[in-house]
C-alpha cells in the first residue's frame, strides 16, 4: 500500500473524530477510508472501526469529565440499557451484513435533518437538572438505540444527541459528553466480540485510533472550554447530516450528470 494512503487515512480519522465529539456520522469517513481506501471487507471493516471510535470516545469523554461536563450518576438510566442494546447488536453484526440497515439510514437521516432544522433554539437550551425520562420510556428507547450503535455505528451519535437534547432536556454539550461515555463503554465491549470473531485488523485500527483519537480529543477540549460551543456544536450537527443526506442518495454526482 502506498504511504499516502496511510497518510490520508491518519487525516480522515482525525477528521472523523472531531465531527463524531461534536455531532455524530463521522463512521461515514472512516468506513469509507477502511473499506475503498484500505481494501477490508465489511464486516472486517466495521469491527476495526471500532478501535478508533474507542479511543475518540474515551480521551474526549475523559477530557469533557476533567472539566466538570459528563455527569455519570445522573446518566445511568440511559447508560444501562444503551449497553446491554449494544452489546445484542454487536453479536448480531459479526453473522448478518448491514447492508439493508444502510438502505433505511438514507430516510432516516432525511427525518433527523427536519428535526434539526424545526425549531432549532431547543438544541440550545441548558441542561434541565430536574427533568427525567420515565424509567419505563427510557429503558426500551435507549436499549433499541443501543442494539442499532452496536450493529452498525453509523449515525448512532446524532439519533443519540437528538434523544438526550429533545427527550431528556440536556444541554447539546453535556449530550456530547454524555454520548462518548456511552458509546466509548459499549464500543469496548463490542470490540471482544468482533475480536472473538476474528473481524478486527489491529494494524488499521491503531493506524485510525491515533487520528480519532487526536480528533476527539481536541474537539472535547474546545467544547468544554469556549463557552458558545453549543451554537458550533449545532452548526456542525446541521452540516453534517445535510452533507449525509446528499451522498447517501449520490446527489453531488446526479446533478454533474445532468449539467453534463
Amino acid at each position: 500500500m502506498e504511504w499516502y494512503a496511510y497518510v490520508i487515512a491518519l487525516l480522515g480519522s482525525a477528521i472523523a473524530g472531531a465531527i463524531n465529539t461534536f455531532a455524530g456520522n463521522g463512521s461515514v469517513i472512516t468506513l469509507t477510508i477502511l473499506t475503498e481506501l484500505l481494501g477490508l471487507p465489511g464486516n472486517m471493516a466495521n469491527g476495526t472501526n471500532r478501535i478508533g471510535v474507542f479511543a475518540q470516545t474515551g480521551l474526549g469523554a475523559y477530557t469533557f469529565y476533567r472539566h466538570g461536563k459528563l455527569n455519570i450518576r445522573r446518566g445511568w438510566i440511559y447508560l444501562l440499557p444503551t449497553i446491554l442494546g449494544a452489546i445484542a447488536g454487536g453479536m448480531l453484526a459479526v453473522w448478518v451484513s448491514n447492508e439493508q440497515f444502510r438502505q433505511v439510514f438514507r430516510f432516516m437521516m432525511i427525518l433527523m435533518l427536519v428535526v434539526i432544522l424545526v425549531k432549532p433554539k431547543r438544541w440550545l437550551k441548558p441542561t434541565d437538572v430536574n427533568f427525567e425520562i420515565p424509567y419505563y420510556l427510557a429503558i426500551p428507547i435507549f436499549l433499541l438505540l443501543g442494539f442499532y450503535g452496536g450493529f452498525i455505528q453509523m449515525g448512532m451519535g446524532i439519533f443519540f444527541l437528538s434523544l438526550m437534547v429533545l427527550g431528556a432536556r440536556y444541554g447539546l454539550v453535556e449530550s456530547n459528553a454524555m454520548k462518548l461515555f456511552v458509546v466509548g463503554v459499549y464500543t469496548l465491549l463490542v470490540i471482544f466480540i468482533f475480536q472473538w470473531q476474528g473481524l478486527i485488523d489491529w494494524q488499521l485500527g491503531f493506524l485510525m485510533a491515533i487520528g480519532q483519537g487526536f480528533g476527539g480529543w481536541a474537539s472535547a477540549l474546545f467544547a468544554a472550554k469556549y463557552p458558545k460551543s453549543d451554537i458550533w456544536a449545532y452548526r456542525m450537527l446541521v452540516v453534517v447530516v445535510v452533507a449525509a443526506v446528499l451522498l447517501l442518495f449520490d446527489l453531488p454526482a446526479k446533478l454533474l450528470d445532468f449539467i453534463g
